[in-house]
């Protein structure tokens, strides 16, 4: 079932093009990691989905209310973490949740308070003034924020944004956490292995967006499907075997390995590695080749900027 929605949304800024057309859907329960360069229109995105603005031109819809209409009711069933969190350094941490739950009298605000600065490690230091956190813990801290009461969308704006690899990687762990609960999650990263590890799928925007899909999907898209198959030692032979199969496609040396592309990687496989064997080949691994999403992303990127040249 989708959550969010959107409808040939566009925004523009007087000449400015923030965003072209936008049309898209997320199902409940999915992480959709959001990708563009900077000013390809990422956040003014989030800014419509969240409320915050209005579209020039079409609407969302996000759980149900329109963004452009239905904002108070919006506000109370979304959360959002900004790239500037915007926290109260004099007040503690305790307090800042306090204050930002007082928002929403339908939640026991101690309870919510305790809860998410328990899931965010943050219990210990629930007194300390918040001007004394590091950097990673005032982005836990925001995190905390953006669910203290239980919204249903949750968006991230570049949630690792400037933080050390430490912390980065507490805040991905807390983002498994939410994606194991079930929550709805708008990710806006320029992080491409983020985008991998935590997303079931990727939308790639430059104004316009360029592609929706899984991350495997996206590669299939611009690479055909390749096996490697690591041998002991390179054989000409071997490779001349391999290259008289009838499923075999393409086939080359890097060393001592072959890559190679047939006509049904699955179903051919076996057959393959019988043929190497046979040949006298020692066969040390089989595997599929991998391509970085970054390349991926890239072509995107630049086949997005020809198209609109």
């Amino acid at each position: 079932m989708a959550i969010i929605e959107t409808f040939g949304l566009s925004r523009y800024f007087g000449k400015n093009t923030a965003v072209e057309d936008l049309t898209l859907t997320v199902e409940a329960g999915e992480i959709l990691g959001f990708l563009g360069p900077n000013g390809a229109g990422k956040t003014t995105t989030i800014r419509i989905l969240a409320g915050m603005i209005a579209p020039t031109k079409g609407h969302a819809i996000v759980a149900g209310h329109r963004t452009d209409r239905d904002v108070e009711r919006l506000h109370e069933i979304v959360g959002m973490l900004t790239q500037t969190p915007g926290l109260y350094d004099r007040l503690s941490a305790k307090r800042n949740l306090e204050y930002f739950a007082s928002f929403y009298p339908s939640i026991e605000a101690q309870s919510q308070v305790e809860k998410y600065l328990r899931l965010m490690g943050l219990w210990e230091r629930c007194d300390d003034k918040v001007g004394t956190f590091s950097k990673g813990m005032k982005q836990r801290l925001a995190l905390a924020r953006a669910l203290v009461h239980e919204p249903k969308v949750l968006f991230l704006d570049e949630p690792t944004a400037g933080l050390d690899p430490e912390a980065a990687g507490e805040v991905r762990q807390l983002i498994r956490t939410l994606r194991e609960e079930g929550r709805t999650i708008f990710l806006s990263t320029h992080n491409l292995n983020e985008a991998e590890m935590l997303c079931n799928r990727i939308a790639v925007i430059h104004t316009r967006l360029l592609a929706l899909d899984t991350p495997e999907q996206l590669r299939r898209r611009f690479f055909r499907r390749q096996i490697v198959v690591q041998l002991e030692a390179s054989d000409a032979k071997v490779t001349e075997v391999v290259k008289r199969l009838s499923f075999v496609q393409e086939v080359r040396e890097e060393g001592n390995q072959l890559i190679l592309s047939l006509t049904d990687s699955e179903r051919n496989r076996p057959e393959l590695v019988k043929a190497i064997v046979e040949a006298g080949g020692r066969v040390v691994a089989v595997s599929e080749k991998q391509y970085p999403l970054e390349e991926v992303y890239l072509r995107l990127i630049r086949e997005g900027n020809v198209n609109e040249s």
